[in-house]
């Protein structure tokens, strides 16, 4: 019997950074996923269990901007409007959670664009 696949590979691995990453009200948890043609980015209070900020490709105030464009472009597109949405509602520092997936491609592009527009992690 096989382990699973890459699925299953990607969500042990998000558990062994769930299992050290944790997101407060000073200092909440960034969370990315990414699906095949979108990804998604949370801002997430553990203690609390609520979403502060959610932004996707999918989101109406961006649709227009990333169509057409290359996926990595539309992550960083995704980590500079997220970075803004973040600092009008006063957060300035997050703590970056991958999903189990690499610090490359798309993840990378989010989290740079975000750190550029001025969030700290």
């Amino acid at each position: 019997m096989g382990k699973g696949g890459p699925r299953i590979a990607r969500y042990r691995r998000h558990a062994r950074v769930r299992a050290k990453v944790k997101g407060t009200a000073p200092r909440p948890r960034l969370c990315v996923f990414r699906s095949l043609n979108h990804i998604y980015a949370q801002v997430i209070d553990d203690l609390k269990g609520h979403t502060l900020i959610s932004v996707s490709t999918l989101d109406p105030e961006i649709k227009g901007e990333v169509a057409g464009k290359v996926k990595t472009v539309k992550a960083g597109l995704i980590g500079s409007l997220l970075a803004k949405r973040a600092q009008s509602k006063g957060i300035n520092q997050v703590v970056f959670d991958r999903g189990g997936y690499k610090y490359h491609g798309r993840v990378k592009a989010l989290a740079e664009a975000a750190r550029q527009a001025g969030l700290k992690f």
